[in-house]
């Protein structure tokens, strides 16, 4: 995959760019799979406990599926191959860990909106910027809630801006912005990768359509982020690139 010095320079002053068809075929059925794997795992857990909720995942509605990609040789290949070394290569520079990654499914039209927020706003504490890989698995829309990313010019914020956030009533998402810019909807087809910084706001819409909305969120970081003490990691820190050479495919389990 290419990623042109177009796209490299709108990421440092825009906070995004957008990578469309970067993600092969078979790549994109096998996350496809494993993704519904997951979700029949949990639908069987609350079928068997007799619940509709557990944790954030609501049964049949949406689900956010994180830190699978270790026991799965079909996700460890996909956020340890070259196409996202070379992401992080173009984005973060040389060096680079996965710092997290989930699945995000919203379901025919019961999927829920998220409004405008940074991931970095979730970490609670200031921090470098990391990137966020939003992996489109079906060809998105306006319509099934596709995201839309803020461009930093739009609101005069610095790259490195962290703003404060503030829990939404009903939801308890993060919200941190409360504008009337619309943003950049990602009109992208599957196999498609939004590539964005953690400062870079974005939000995503309901799923109004008849069928399923599914994307992979890759997040990498330059450095081990650590907790507010320093005591510990916050995340992940599994190395991918280390000195600008993509590292080994770590250990399954």
């Amino acid at each position: 995959m290419h990623i042109s010095e177009e796209q490299r320079a709108q990421y440092r002053k825009e906070g995004y760019f957008f990578l469309e068809n970067a993600i092969p075929a078979g790549q994109v059925e096998g996350l496809r799979e494993e993704c519904q794997r997951y979700i029949d795992r949990y639908d069987a857990e609350m079928e068997a406990k007799g619940v509709t909720v557990q944790g954030i995942n609501h049964y049949k509605k949406r689900y956010f599926i994180s830190r699978r990609g270790l026991e799965s040789p079909t996700i460890t290949e996909f956020l340890f191959g070259e196409l996202m070394a070379d992401v992080c290569r173009a984005t973060l520079g040389e060096n680079a860990f996965l710092f997290h990654e989930q699945y995000v499914v919203k379901f025919a039209e019961v999927g829920t909106k998220f409004g405008w927020h940074q991931d970095s706003g979730y970490v609670g504490h200031y921090h470098r910027p990391y990137l966020s890989c939003w992996c489109a698995l079906d060809d998105m829309s306006i319509e099934n809630g596709t995201v839309s990313v803020l461009p930093f010019s739009a609101i005069g914020m610095t790259p490195d801006d962290l703003y404060d956030h503030e829990i939404e009533m009903g939801s308890n998402d993060k919200i941190g912005y409360q504008g009337d810019n619309p943003g950049v909807p990602a009109l992208v087809p599957a196999g498609s990768i939004v590539v964005f910084s953690s400062r870079t706001f974005h939000r995503s819409g309901p799923n109004t359509t008849s069928r399923i909305r599914r994307c992979y969120l890759a997040q990498y970081s330059a450095e081990p982020i650590m907790n507010r003490e320093g005591t510990g990691l916050w995340g992940q820190a599994i190395p991918i690139v280390k000195d600008g050479v993509r590292c080994g495919l770590p250990a399954q389990g």
